[in-house]
């Protein structure tokens, strides 16, 4: 689907949310929602919040916390706990079924997409008689940045010093 046409579907979601739960429809929460829509990557609160101070948007800290969870509630972000006390959050409006690997030491997520995974789900729910809708995989490891930097290391820690 084009971006232009999900962007627009995105919008009428939201409103349609904030209409059937009473809430105001205002500007700071649809350029919120707009500037989620134009990332393709994962990020936290404090990111998102300096990108659109950079932006010139006038928007403060709470407005996105408490926009996030709106879109959260509607479907139309998801968050994700991937450690270290800091959620992040992606788009998840028409998109597809996708796990993360990520990395313990820099925080490094990479998504990926195995339909074995999927055959997995379905054999799972087959077998315990579960309508399975969605699944959440997450696996945690070194970055191939990160192994080598503890390779590094460790190849220094073990190294005799040379005698004079």
């Amino acid at each position: 689907m084009p971006e232009q046409k999900t962007n627009e579907l995105v919008r009428k979601i939201f409103e349609a949310y904030l209409e059937n739960k009473n809430l105001r429809k205002t500007p700071e929460r649809f350029a919120i929602l707009e500037e989620i829509y134009s990332r393709n990557d994962h990020f936290d609160v404090e990111t998102l919040y300096i990108h659109m101070k950079n932006q010139k948007y006038r928007v403060s800290r709470a407005t996105v916390y408490n926009t996030l969870e709106l879109l959260v509630s509607c479907d139309l972000v998801t968050k994700h706990q991937f450690g270290k006390n800091m959620a992040q959050f992606e788009k998840s409006y028409g998109y597809r079924q996708h796990d993360h690997v990520i990395c313990i030491e820099c925080g490094k997520v990479v998504e990926f997409c195995d339909p074995r995974i999927h055959q997995i789900q379905t054999m799972v729910g087959d077998l315990l008689k579960f309508d399975v809708k969605h699944h959440s995989l997450n696996l945690y490891g070194f970055c191939s940045d990160c192994s080598m930097a503890r390779k590094v290391n460790e190849s220094a820690k073990t190294a005799k010093p040379e005698e004079n």
